[in-house]
C-alpha cells in the first residue's frame, strides 16, 4: 500500500519541476534572445508481480504481470528556433539571423550569446552593456572601434567617363544655299492648225475666237476679212499680239502656237463662238493641250526649264549679287551665249565669282546649290535677276537662293569633373569634347588659370564602330599642376574597345560624364553601420568607407549541448561539439542584423496550455495521495 504513496509523490514532483520550466519561459516571455526550454518525462522502473510463460502443449503463453513504480523528468533541453526580431535603430543593437552566438570574453573564460547589446567603453573597447564584457573578432580578439580616425587625402589618378557621345552630326557643318524651286526641263505647250490657208471668208466679216494661255483669263483674237480670204499670216499675227503666246506659220502653210512657259504648266485652251469660228476656219482643237517635263541635267539650256518665262536670246544678261562666305560682296554678270548657255556653264559662272564657296547643280534633287567651302557660321547670300530694263525671261523669283543648312561650328560635349591634389584639395577641370570633321572627337582639358595649368590635356582621334561601340583605344593621359603642387599624371578610362562600358555614340542625345575618379579629400567619421558579416563600416565626409572592426559569429556542431549559465550566455558543455568562430554570413553562420535585437521564442500561449496540463498532472497525483490515506484510515479502524 506505500508504493502508490511513493509513486503519486514521483508525479507530482515531475509535475512540479514542469510548472517550473513553465514559469522560468513566462518569466523570460519578454528578455531578448531568451530560447524557452521543455520537460520531458519518462516512467519508472516496473515492479514484476507474475512472469511471462511461453506456450506450452495445450496450453497457451501469458504476457508478463507488472506494476509501474511512478514517473521521472528525463530531459530537460532548449529551443534554439529563430525569435523574432525587433528593430530598436541603435547601431551597435545586433541580431542574429539564422545560427550561431556572438563570442565575449572576461579575460578568462569565452561566452556566448544571441544578444548583441553592444557599444564602446572608455578606451573604445567593443563591450556588452550590460556585463562590460569584451566582444570578440571572427579571429577570437577583442577589438576597438577609432571612432577618430581621419582619411588622408588621395590625389586624383584616374578617372572613369561613360555616358553618349551624340551619333546626330549637327556640326561641323557649312552652310549651303538652295533654289527654293526645282530645275526642272520642259517643253512649252504647242497647238497647231489642221486646215491649210488660206481660208474662205466673207469680206468684212470678222472671225473671233478664245484663247486660254497657261491657265489665265480668256484672251480674243479677233481679224476682219478684207477680202473672201484670209490669209495663215494674218491669223498668226492677231494671235501673236496676245499676252504669253506666240504664234508662227510653219513650211506647211499651218499655223503653230506656241506658250511661253515650259512645263506641264504650260497650257493652251481654245474656246470657239458659235459663229463666225476662226477656230473653225483655221482647224483648231478645242482640247486643253499642255508641255511636257523631264529630269534636267547639267547640260540642260536655262531656256529649256520649267521656270522660263520667254526666251533668253545671245546678248541677254543675267545678274548675280550676294555676300561670300567671309562676308565680302559679290557682283557678276552672265551674258547668255557668250558666258553659256546651259545649267553647266551658269554654274561654273558663279564659280568664279565666289572665293570661299562652291556652286553646284543637284541633279537628284533638281536644284541650283551654293555650298560654303569651310564649315561653321557664315554670311553667304545670292539673289538672280533679270537686270530692269530687259525683258523678264526667267522666274529668278521662284528660284530664290535660301539658307538649307546654317553653317555651324564643331558639335560640343562638355563634361567637369572634381580633381584632387596631393593635398586634399578640390578643383573642377572641364573636358570639352568636339566633334571633327572626320566624325571623331577631340577632347581638351581646360580649367581656371588660378587652379593651375595643363601640361597635357588633349584626347586625339575619338572614334566608335557602326553600333556605337568605342573603336579607338580606350585609355588616354592627362597631365596637369596644380597651383604649389607637383605635376600631377591622371589616366582617363573612356571605355573597352568594342564594348559599351564606357563612352558610346548613339542617335540618343548628349549624356558624357565624368562617372568615378579615385581622388579624395581629408574626411572625418560621418557615421557607422554594420553588415551582414558583421563589419562595422566607418563613412567619412569625404566618400570613403573604412573597415573599423568585425564581429565574430561563433558556431557549434550541436547547440543544443551549449549550457547556458545566466546574464542570456551559453558556455561549452563536453556535448556542444566543434566551435567554428568566422564573420557573419559564411558557411553555417547566420546574417548579422544591425539596428535590432532578437525576442524570446517563448509562445506565451502554449506555455498557458502546457500549465494546465502540468497543474491537472499535480492534483491528479495529490487525489491519489488523499485516496491511500482514506484507505489506510479505514484499515487502522478495523477491529
Amino acid at each position: 500500500m506505500a508504493s502508490s504513496f511513493i509513486t503519486a509523490l514521483g508525479g507530482m514532483r515531475a509535475n512540479q519541476s514542469w510548472l517550473d520550466i513553465i514559469g522560468n519561459n513566462l518569466a523570460n516571455a519578454n528578455t531578448p534572445g531568451f530560447k524557452a526550454s521543455r520537460a520531458l518525462f519518462s516512467d519508472q522502473f516496473s515492479r514484476l508481480i507474475k512472469p511471462a510463460t511461453p506456450a506450452a502443449g495445450a496450453i497457451g503463453g501469458t504476457d508478463p504481470m507488472q506494476v509501474g513504480q511512478g514517473v521521472k523528468l528525463a530531459l530537460v533541453d532548449h529551443d534554439f528556433r529563430q525569435g523574432t526580431l525587433n528593430s530598436t535603430g541603435r547601431t551597435f543593437d545586433l541580431a542574429l539571423r539564422g545560427f550561431g552566438f556572438f563570442a565575449l570574453s572576461d579575460g578568462l573564460r569565452t561566452f556566448y550569446s544571441r544578444v548583441g547589446s553592444f557599444g564602446l567603453d572608455a578606451e573604445k573597447n567593443m563591450v556588452d552593456q550590460t556585463t562590460g564584457y569584451k566582444v570578440l573578432d571572427p579571429n577570437g580578439s577583442a577589438f576597438t572601434v577609432n571612432t577618430d580616425t581621419v582619411i588622408p587625402p588621395k590625389a586624383t589618378t584616374s578617372i572613369d567617363f561613360k555616358g553618349n557621345l551624340p551619333a546626330e552630326v549637327k556640326g561641323p557643318l557649312a552652310e549651303t544655299l538652295a533654289a527654293t524651286s526645282e530645275f526642272v526641263a520642259g517643253t512649252p505647250a504647242t497647238m497647231t492648225s489642221s486646215n491649210a490657208a488660206p481660208f474662205a471668208a466673207t469680206t468684212g466679216q470678222t472671225y473671233t475666237m478664245d484663247i486660254k494661255v497657261n491657265g489665265g483669263a480668256p484672251q480674243k483674237v479677233s481679224v476682219t476679212a478684207s477680202g473672201p480670204t484670209l490669209t495663215a499670216t494674218e491669223v498668226a499675227s492677231a494671235i501673236d499680239a496676245l499676252d504669253h503666246i506666240s504664234a508662227s506659220v510653219d513650211g506647211s502653210g499651218n499655223i503653230v502656237m506656241t506658250a511661253e512657259k515650259n512645263g506641264s504648266k504650260s497650257s493652251i485652251k481654245v474656246d470657239p463662238p458659235s459663229t463666225n469660228s476662226l477656230a473653225a476656219m483655221a482647224g483648231f482643237g478645242t482640247n486643253l493641250v499642255t508641255g511636257t517635263e523631264s529630269a534636267a541635267t547639267a547640260a540642260t539650256d536655262l531656256n529649256d526649264l520649267t521656270l522660263s518665262l520667254g526666251t533668253y536670246v545671245p546678248g541677254d544678261v543675267i545678274h548675280a549679287a550676294g555676300t561670300d562666305a567671309d562676308g565680302s560682296p559679290v557682283s557678276g554678270t552672265f551674258t547668255y551665249g557668250t558666258d553659256g548657255t546651259t545649267i553647266a556653264d551658269f554654274v561654273a559662272f558663279l564659280n568664279s565669282q565666289f572665293a570661299g564657296a562652291t556652286a553646284s547643280f543637284d541633279a537628284a534633287a533638281q536644284k541650283l546649290e551654293l555650298t560654303a567651302n569651310s564649315t561653321g557660321d557664315a554670311n553667304l547670300s545670292l539673289a538672280i535677276n533679270d537686270p530692269p530694263g530687259q525683258v523678264k525671261k526667267f522666274d529668278w523669283s521662284a528660284a530664290a537662293m535660301v539658307v538649307e543648312t546654317n553653317g555651324t561650328g564643331p558639335d560640343k560635349v562638355s563634361s567637369t569633373v572634381e580633381v584632387f591634389d596631393a593635398a586634399g584639395t578640390s578643383h573642377l577641370v572641364t573636358l570639352e569634347w568636339q566633334r571633327q570633321d572626320d566624325g571623331t572627337w577631340n577632347g581638351t582639358a581646360t580649367m581656371p588659370a588660378t587652379a593651375g595649368t595643363v601640361l597635357n590635356g588633349t584626347v586625339n582621334g575619338l572614334s566608335f564602330n557602326a553600333n556605337g561601340s568605342l573603336s579607338t583605344p580606350a585609355i588616354a593621359t592627362l597631365d596637369v599642376q596644380f597651383t604649389g603642387q607637383p605635376a600631377q599624371s591622371i589616366t582617363l578610362a573612356l571605355g573597352t574597345p568594342g564594348d559599351f562600358d564606357g563612352i558610346t555614340q548613339f542617335g540618343s542625345s548628349a549624356s558624357l560624364v565624368a562617372d568615378k575618379q579615385d581622388g579624395y579629400g581629408v574626411g572625418e567619421l560621418a557615421n557607422l553601420s554594420v553588415s551582414v558579416q558583421g563589419t562595422i563600416n566607418g563613412f567619412f565626409t569625404n566618400g570613403q568607407t573604412v573597415a573599423l572592426g568585425q564581429f565574430g559569429v561563433a558556431t557549434f556542431a550541436n547547440e543544443a549541448g551549449l549550457q547556458s549559465v545566466g546574464d542570456n550566455y551559453w558556455v561549452e558543455s563536453p556535448n556542444s561539439g566543434q566551435l567554428v568562430l568566422s564573420a557573419g554570413k559564411f558557411g553555417k553562420a547566420g546574417e548579422v542584423i544591425g539596428g535590432a535585437l532578437e525576442e524570446s521564442n517563448v509562445d506565451t500561449a502554449e506555455e498557458f496550455v502546457r500549465m494546465i496540463q502540468a497543474q491537472r498532472g499535480f492534483q491528479a497525483n495529490a487525489r491519489v495521495i488523499t485516496a491511500q490515506n482514506e484507505i489506510l484510515q479505514d484499515v487502522m479502524q478495523i477491529t
